[in-house]
């Protein structure tokens, strides 16, 4: 295996050798497009974020600044949506269902470096895949770590740093982040905390 195809295979490799350096810097261009965009340009920018990640839903938004690496790695699903300073470091498949919401800063991390300084120092790096569920609504300023996997309907507290696994239905935050409680029916008619909807139609 060349070091492009032990990347994709989630396996140590020098992020240099075989074209990976040029790859990179093809996206860097677009990405400062991207990123460089005039706000009135949102038919332009919808094109070029479709152009730039693997996959995508029709409807998808990403605030800038946003930064990745290759950007070929990413797919995410319908009605997505990230606010500022999205970053994600897609060495390794990052797969995000439909209904995402990101909060403004957050990180998602697939690529990693061992721990040993010899061993670290040999230039090898990897990347580990990371999978989101549906309807998944991250906080400010996550941090989601190589290899993650997030069920479906989760709530992310902001400030956490997921280096763990979290099913379906959760509340979960912290460093490391952890599961508070699961979400249940009775969480339907509040918008926050302990105040109720005073409207009919929020539920969809």
């Amino acid at each position: 295996m060349n070091q492009k195809e032990r990347m994709l295979a989630n396996l140590p490799y020098k992020a240099w050798l075989d074209g990976l350096s040029e790859e990179r810097m093809e996206n860097k261009k677009k990405i400062y497009k991207y990123n460089n965009l005039e706000p009135d340009k949102q038919e332009e920018k919808d094109k070029l974020i479709k152009k730039i990640l693997g996959k995508t839903g029709e409807s998808i938004n990403i605030e800038t600044p946003f930064h990745c690496d290759y950007g070929y790695n990413i797919e995410v699903g319908e009605n997505f949506f990230a606010n500022y300073n999205l970053v994600i470091l897609d060495v390794g498949k990052v797969k995000i269902g439909d209904n995402a919401q990101i909060a403004p800063n957050v990180a998602i991390y697939t690529a990693g470096h061992p721990i040993h300084p010899d061993s670290r120092n040999s230039g090898y790096e990897y990347g580990i895949d990371i999978t989101i569920g549906d309807n998944v609504w991250i906080g400010g300023n996550t941090c989601i770590m190589p290899g993650v996997t997030i069920g479906n309907n989760v709530v992310i507290g902001g400030g956490s740093v997921v280096n763990k696994d979290l099913p379906d239905n959760v509340i979960a935050v912290g460093n490391p982040c952890k599961v508070v409680r699961k979400i249940t029916e009775a969480d339907r008619d509040y918008y926050y905390k302990d105040r109720k909807f005073d409207v009919d139609d929020y539920i969809v």
